[in-house]
């Protein structure tokens, strides 16, 4: 399939999850439960579990804290080399937000964030998938029903926050 035929795909699959904008409910949870994925909140979780968990599940957090710094990096070399333009400043009819964001959308940090944040916790207690996953998921989603990325934005912030944290959780808790 060449590039342009996954291009409009892609673009298809974003104005068919962005044409729900309007819809109040959808509109005020999703503008909600991505600020999830935000910098602010992602630092402020890890820092309570470094702070109050013991045992296997501080060395967890530790995992969780390096998959994000490691992962924040990456993301912004990545927005460096891959300079992609948000849909909402190309694609005509897109619904965003007022303030919206105005660098590159490759790779969605907010995604990559969330991600890389849950995967340690997942692998500490499988469990915690029922309830970390949604969540995850919902911050993807949300920022393309923002206006705000591509799918395939989330999709790769979505694989470099796994395996950031896979690769943090193997290196720092499962030695132990």
């Amino acid at each position: 399939m060449p590039i342009h035929a996954l291009y409009e795909m892609e673009c298809r699959i974003f104005k068919k999850i962005n044409q729900h904008f309007e819809k109040k409910m959808l509109n005020a949870y999703f503008r909600t439960i991505t600020n999830i994925g935000g910098a602010v909140l992602e630092i402020f979780t890890v820092l309570f579990l470094l702070i109050f968990a013991r045992g296997q599940l501080r060395l967890t957090a530790v995992a969780c804290a390096v998959s994000l710094s490691i992962s924040h990096l990456v993301v912004q070399i990545f927005k460096k080399c891959f300079p992609r333009k948000r849909p909402y400043l190309i694609l005509d009819g897109t619904n965003f937000p007022m303030n919206a964001l105005q660098d590159h959308s490759f790779p969605s940090g907010h995604t990559t964030a969330i991600f890389s944040v849950i995967m340690p916790l997942i692998m500490y207690h499988h469990s915690l998938s029922i309830i970390l996953l949604p969540i995850g998921f919902s911050v993807a989603i949300s920022r393309i029903f923002l206006g705000l990325h591509y799918p395939s934005d989330v999709l790769a912030g979505m694989v470099l926050g796994c395996l950031s944290g896979y690769i943090s959780f193997m290196k720092i808790v499962l030695p132990f």
